[in-house]
C-alpha cells in the first residue's frame, strides 16, 4: 500500500484541476444530447444505440488527462525525486491510475442518467453493460499510462489523436457498418468498437453473455496488455 500517498496526491490533482474534469464529463454529455436529436430522421441516433458510444468516447478524453498528468510528473523534477522513494513500478501504475476509476464511475453515471432522461431503454443484463463498459475503461487508463511513459508533456495531445479518431471510428458517433471495407476490418481488430458493439447489443437486442463472450474476452485481452505494456515502458523509464 506503499503507493496510496502518492495515489491520494494525484487524487486530489484531479478533483482540483476543475476545468479537465468538467470537459471530460460535459463534452459527451453535450455529444449525446445534440446527436440524439437526428433521431428524427435517422432510427440509429437514439438514446439507447448513442450512449454506450459516448460513454467509450468519454473514456478516450479521461485517457488524455491521464497520460497528461504522467507525462508532466515525468518532465518534472517531481517524479525523478519520487523514483527514489521504495516504489516499484507497478505502485506508480497504480498510483497515477486508481484516481481515475471514481472519474470512470461518475462518467458512466452521469451519462447513462442523462440517457434515461432522453428515454434510453436497456433490454438486457444492465450489470453486462457495466461491466463491459468498465473493463474498456482501464484499458484506456493504460493506454493513458503508455502515452504518458512513451511522450513528453507537449506531444502527448499529438499523439492521443490516434486514440481519439480510433475511438470514433470504432462506431461511438455512428454505425461501424457505414464505414465498411479495410477501415471496419481495422476497427474490428482493435478492442473500442467490440466494447461499444457488446455494449449495445445488450441493452437494444437483450442478449446474455454468452451471446457477446467473444466480444467480452477481446476487450479484456486488449486491456489486460494495455496495462501490463503501460507498466513495462514504465519500468523502462525508471531503469533510464
Amino acid at each position: 500500500m506503499r503507493f496510496m500517498i502518492l495515489a491520494k496526491k494525484n487524487f486530489k490533482e484531479i478533483f482540483l484541476d476543475y476545468i479537465s474534469l468538467v470537459f471530460a464529463i460535459a463534452l459527451p454529455i453535450v455529444m449525446l444530447l445534440i446527436l440524439q436529436t437526428f433521431g428524427r430522421v435517422e432510427s440509429f441516433f437514439n438514446p439507447t444505440n448513442l450512449t454506450p458510444g459516448i460513454v467509450v468516447f468519454g473514456f478516450a478524453m479521461i485517457s488524455l488527462s491521464s497520460c497528461m498528468t504522467l507525462a508532466r510528473d515525468r518532465d518534472s523534477a517531481l517524479l525523478s525525486r519520487l523514483l527514489t522513494a521504495p516504489l516499484s513500478a507497478n505502485d506508480f501504475i497504480l498510483a497515477y491510475s486508481l484516481p481515475y476509476v471514481p472519474v470512470v464511475i461518475m462518467h458512466i453515471v452521469v451519462l447513462f442518467g442523462t440517457g434515461g432522461l432522453l428515454g434510453l431503454e436497456i433490454s438486457g443484463n444492465a450489470g453486462l453493460v457495466l461491466l463491459i463498459l468498465f473493463v474498456m475503461s482501464i484499458g484506456y487508463i493504460g493506454l493513458g499510462m503508455i502515452l504518458g511513459s512513451v511522450f513528453t508533456y507537449k506531444a502527448v495531445p499529438i499523439a492521443w489523436q490516434a486514440v481519439n479518431l480510433l475511438t470514433i471510428f470504432s462506431g461511438a458517433w455512428f454505425s461501424l457498418e457505414i464505414i465498411g471495407g479495410g477501415i471496419q476490418s481495422i476497427m474490428n481488430a482493435l478492442p473500442f468498437a467490440h466494447a461499444i458493439g457488446a455494449a449495445r447489443d445488450v441493452m437494444v437486442q437483450g442478449v446474455g453473455f454468452s451471446d457477446i463472450a467473444t466480444d467480452f474476452y477481446w476487450v479484456l485481452g486488449y486491456t489486460v496488455v494495455f496495462v501490463a505494456l503501460g507498466i513495462f515502458l514504465f519500468r523502462r523509464r525508471m531503469m533510464e
